[in-house]
């Protein structure tokens, strides 16, 4: 025998349904997504952090149509090239030689001389690679390129400006005092410039020998009871005026 469900039954089962359903919809709008916003670091060291890569150093010497040959300051350039990649090189020397151009001889008998002088200046055979290259405009006067790569401590690029100096709403800090993005770059590429020994970075150097002559020198005067100080009576001869005696 059968047993029909009754209208009361029905909307029990229809009140409950709307309940569920209403609980779920509430359920899914507790549930919120957190956006993360990555914001740029307030220290100029680690915004423009320098890093120790490898990277060519070139020199580079201008040739005439007519003349070959280097003159007194490019011979300087040659031989200061030679005794930096002695002293830092990491690979070979290049040699760009500019071919098919109205100085194309004048450039091969410079480089002749160029590469006489590196070998002079310990740069040895193997280590010299003549590279031929052919210009777009073969009117064009190009020159000879020198490179050698070295491991060298670079920062930057510097002059990128991601956001708005002045107060922006598309700023995520606006309103907070933060330098602004390129703040402290051309400063950490000139100190990655002028540093000679990237190893510096990272640990300090050994400590050299000692300049003993002058220690028992100073020592002996010491023993004697005389003064270790160094006189330089040169200095009073520049001296304008005698106060402070």
């Amino acid at each position: 025998m059968k047993r029909s469900i009754g209208s009361g039954s029905v909307g029990a089962l229809r009140s409950l349904g709307a309940l569920i359903g209403m609980s779920v919809a509430l359920g899914a709008c507790s549930v919120t997504e957190q956006e993360v916003v990555a914001t740029v670091p307030s220290d100029y060291r680690l915004r423009h952090p320098i890093a120790v890569e490898e990277a060519d150093r070139a020199i580079v010497i201008f040739v005439g149509s007519e003349r070959g040959g280097l003159s007194d300051a490019q011979r300087a350039d040659v031989v200061g090239l030679a005794r930096r990649w002695v002293h830092d090189g990491t690979g070979a020397v290049i040699a760009d030689v500019p071919v098919g151009t109205p100085n194309a001889r004048a450039a091969a008998s410079t480089f002749r001389e160029i590469r006489s002088l590196l070998a002079a200046g310990g740069v040895p055979p193997r280590g010299i690679i003549l590279r031929k290259y052919r210009p777009d405009d073969p009117a064009f006067l190009p020159p000879i390129r020198l490179s050698y790569p070295r491991i060298m401590a670079i920062a930057g690029p510097c002059g990128e400006w991601p956001a708005d100096l002045g107060p922006s709403i598309m700023d995520p800090g606006y309103g907070e005092n933060r330098p602004y993005y390129n703040f402290g770059c051309a400063t950490q590429r000139n100190l990655a410039a002028m540093i000679d020994n990237p190893a510096d970075l990272e640990q300090p150097r050994s400590e050299t020998p000692p300049y003993t002559m002058r220690r028992n020198a100073a020592f002996e005067k010491y023993r004697k009871g005389e003064s270790t100080t160094t006189n330089y009576p040169e200095t009073d001869k520049a001296k304008l005026s005698d106060t402070g005696k």
